[in-house]
């Protein structure tokens, strides 16, 4: 297997939706396997909010050697997005060499520029053609945008626990999350570590939309009626918080909760429905019966309106979270959905 990480740098500047721009972009991506001559095999993914651009790390069993998407039979490109601390262009790279990182002044990115991104990056690699666009959540929104935007580009198109537009109950969510990490003193200090605290609880509170009463039933029960404190699901949130605050800068998650918020495929398009009907690619819906953050009824609306779509729903315990974990009846789905794709 092929696999390689690579940092590609456009000196050009970059035009954001909103009015601004930045001085230049770049994005970290990798690669797994090799481009076909007829240069027809390749899956681009997209990813979610706190992922990068190594999709054999957070969805294994769906992509990787023996999996579905094996990089011994697909060219595999994920690109880490823009805002993010991954290696793309986000609030802690230095504006110029030398320069300052520009922390919570980095300017507003919306789900849009995260596809202008794709866009400059895909014309460097050389790709015609686009076998198969994957992505769920977060990654789900930019793979629709991109679907709208060229919708030629993409034979087929899999999207999961997304929505055509961010909902008032998703932007809820996420405003909690940014009112955590702005109440904590040390984000606005603009360093590095800035904001870790805040970013602890942010992901305490996002976790609650993750997930679902039934999984912390069967996962965070306690095993005697005796405690007063110090419970299971208190540690598992801690925890949770600070697992992702070792990895990852609350400069970025604030930038990318706010690009999630932005995404509406209708803006400018006449609305949702409208702005769907562009699509041309095969497409496969998949939303999660437990799923409070994306519930079904958004991906049935998007299979609705996309034209020729195919909606399926799984069964898991796991919410949202589903998406990357039930790997095995997201294979189920996506082996039926190319078979009906190719005998159409």
């Amino acid at each position: 297997m092929e696999e390689s990480t690579h940092l590609f740098v456009s000196p050009e500047p970059f035009p954001l939706e909103s009015g601004t721009s930045l001085p230049q972009v770049q994005v970290s991506y990798s690669t797994y396997g090799t481009l076909n001559d007829a240069g027809t095999n390749v899956v681009w993914v997209c990813h979610a909010l706190t992922a990068n651009a190594d999709v054999l790390t957070w969805w294994p069993g769906l992509f990787g050697a023996g999996f579905y998407y094996d990089p011994a039979d697909w060219f595999i490109v994920c690109a880490n997005v823009l805002g993010s601390c991954y290696g793309s262009t986000g609030p802690l790279t230095p504006a110029a060499p030398g320069a300052p990182a520009p922390y919570q002044a980095f300017p507003l990115v919306t789900i849009r520029d995260q596809v202008a991104a794709h866009e400059l990056l895909y014309r460097h690699l050389g790709i015609k053609h686009i076998h198969t666009l994957i992505g769920g959540s977060l990654g789900g929104q930019q793979a629709l945008e991109w679907a709208v935007q060229q919708p030629h580009l993409f034979e087929h198109l899999v999207i999961l626990a997304t929505s055509a537009r961010h909902s008032p109950w998703g932007i809820a969510f996420n405003e909690a999350q940014r009112m955590a990490i702005l109440a904590d003193p040390t984000y606005h200090a603009a360093t590095p570590d800035g904001g870790q605290a805040g970013l602890q609880a942010a992901r305490a509170v996002a976790l609650l939309s993750y997930r679902t009463y039934n999984a912390y039933g069967q996962t965070q029960q306690e095993d005697t009626d005796d405690k007063l404190t110090d419970f299971r699901a208190s540690a598992y949130q801690r925890y949770q918080g600070q697992k992702l605050a070792a990895r990852f800068d609350a400069y970025s998650y604030v930038t990318l909760s706010r690009a999630m918020d932005s995404h509406n495929v209708g803006r400018g398009r006449g609305g949702a429905a409208a702005a769907l009907a562009r699509i041309r690619a095969h497409t496969l819906v998949l939303g999660i019966s437990s799923d409070v953050l994306f519930p079904p009824s958004e991906q049935q609306f998007l299979a609705q309106h996309i034209p020729g779509a195919t909606y399926a729903e799984m069964e898991s315990r796991y919410g949202h979270d589903g998406f990357l974990i039930e790997v095995g009846q997201i294979a189920h789905h996506l082996a039926q959905f190319y078979a009906t794709a190719l005998a159409s």
